[in-house]
């Protein structure tokens, strides 16, 4: 790593990271107090426990969804509540590709079995797509879902008025038949 420049940047931006004033790294620089050990190690060897528990964990799956819900549904309920339109855009992006990937990974369920750092991979993929510092989830869209989409459009929309007419008249046959 001493030689690696990459590696050099990217230890000193995590460590610039948990060194930015806020109630996590206040957490993190009692432990580091109270245990002599730098906090990039704390939290490095936190993300290998992780790992290992995402690869062989018998709740890997039920952790790496929860990585995936909980912190984009906490902040896309600020950006609902907030003023301004672009943190609603980036958020509304992300469970777009979020869930695209869900319904995609539905119909290949055969491949956790034969893949076993399968969620630890979706796990990484799934924090690309909603970190700020990569903001995965715009570029995907923007270079696949998005064209797919205005290609199609015009027939996605006649097919999805065709289900809701034929939705909506078998419910209304239901209840006639009430």
């Amino acid at each position: 790593m001493a030689n690696n420049p990459q590696l050099q940047k990217l230890r000193a931006d995590i460590t610039k990271k948990l060194h930015e004033p806020n109630q996590f790294n206040n957490y993190l620089a009692k432990i580091e107090e109270k245990t002599g050990v730098e906090r990039f190690y704390l939290v490095s060897g936190v993300a290998g426990v992780l790992s290992l528990y995402m690869i062989f964990g018998c709740y890997a799956e039920l952790l790496c969804n929860t990585v995936g819900f909980v912190y984009p549904a906490y902040v896309s309920i600020k950006a609902i509540e907030s003023a301004t339109k672009d943190d609603d855009t980036q958020w509304l992006t992300y469970w777009v590709v979020f869930a695209l990937f869900n319904v995609i990974e539905f119909g290949s369920d055969t491949i956790v079995g034969w893949f076993p750092i399968y969620w630890l991979v979706k796990c990484v993929v799934i924090m690309y797509l909603y970190l700020p510092m990569t903001r995965g989830a715009q570029q995907l869209y923007m270079k696949f879902i998005r064209p797919f989409a205005l290609k199609h459009q015009p027939s996605i929309d006649k097919k999805m008025q065709s289900a809701m007419g034929t939705v909506t008249d078998s419910v209304r046959d239901h209840y006639r038949e009430d």
